[in-house]
């Protein structure tokens, strides 16, 4: 690790612990040449995910999108914030695990109504009206009816 004071490549790693959500490790580090100390975080790098859109087009997978859309969904309604960020961790997990580098955005969609149908049917159903473009109030009514019968 390069000594960002005096630029010498080598260091000596003095401490090295966890942060409090165990994803990255922070090192505290002090320079062979100049004694300064100095920290340092690692974490695993993630191999980039995109996402193919609708129209075809592709665009680096970012969770905030998710939030925002359970977010908007969610107004006004007992869902805890908490409840949500789970629910964004848990879809990104997936998306991870499953090991692929392009994943389209009606599977994301999917993964997403699958997980808020349980959290809230109404804020499932409000996710589903954007998600599936609803065109007309019989589409919305069959989702209603897909929904009292499950």
């Amino acid at each position: 690790m390069k000594c960002p004071f005096c630029s010498y490549q080598e260091s000596k790693v003095v401490d090295s612990r966890p942060t409090d959500d165990g994803t990255v490790i922070r090192r505290r580090r002090e320079c062979i040449n100049c004694g300064k100390r100095f920290t340092t975080y690692e974490k695993i790098e993630h191999m980039p995910i995109f996402v193919i859109k609708k129209d075809g087009r592709r665009e680096a997978f970012d969770s905030s999108k998710i939030m925002n859309g359970l977010l908007k969904a969610c107004e006004k309604r007992p869902v805890a914030i908490k409840d949500m960020e789970l629910l964004v961790e848990d879809v990104e997990k997936t998306i991870y695990n499953s090991l692929e580098q392009e994943i389209t955005s009606q599977e994301i969609g999917e993964m997403v109504m699958e997980r808020l149908k349980e959290l809230d049917e109404v804020a499932y159903v409000r996710f589903a009206s954007v998600y599936r473009q609803f065109k007309d109030i019989n589409t919305f009514m069959e989702e209603l009816k897909k929904l009292l019968n499950e």
